[in-house]
């Protein structure tokens, strides 16, 4: 058996989650861990599967209907991670290139993204539209929070930031 990481992206469809899943059951495989997500009619997803090398050619099948999948060698072991997990909330107005500030911040304080959603809407009262981020995060003590946090906040006058622990 193999650790495997499959990224697939194709047209969204129903089953298209039950096709995938079943071409891991039939080689006797197990779905360890996923995100997936509807895009702009877009489906896309990462998963990690543990499975028989030769799912990899039920996975060039599965191309001829419209996904396109790659698929990647997990790796033995992970490396342990350390540092404080946390989850965050960023809400504001949006701008261009909101989440290259963000991001860029994060990554200076030494923060690790571990997981990362992010949406824009209309907002109710200013007519404008607000951008909204959560993340969970890996941080590798209190100052490097709080160091973000200071840097998030001069980003614009009305960022929100929350920052929350989490437990692991």
């Amino acid at each position: 058996m193999a650790s495997l990481i499959l990224t697939v992206i194709g047209p969204d469809r129903p089953g298209l989650v039950r096709t995938l899943a079943a071409a891991v059951a039939a080689r006797g495989g197990s779905w360890l861990e996923s995100r997936m997500a509807r895009l702009a009619g877009q489906f896309a997803g990462i998963v990690l599967v543990e499975a028989p090398e030769a799912l990899l050619a039920d996975l060039r099948a599965l191309e001829e209907q419209g996904l396109r999948i790659v698929a990647q060698d997990a790796g033995g072991v992970p490396a342990p991670v350390s540092g404080s997990r946390l989850a965050l909330e960023v809400v504001g107005n949006d701008r261009p290139g909101i989440v290259r500030d963000v991001t860029q911040v994060l990554a200076e304080c030494g923060i690790n993204i571990e997981e990362l959603t992010t949406d824009v809407a209309s907002g109710s009262f200013s007519g404008g539209t607000l951008f909204r981020a959560e993340a969970i995060l890996r941080a590798p003590g209190a100052g490097a929070v709080e160091a973000a946090r200071a840097g998030l906040e001069t980003l614009g006058n009305e960022l929100m930031v929350d920052f929350k622990p989490l437990d692991d």
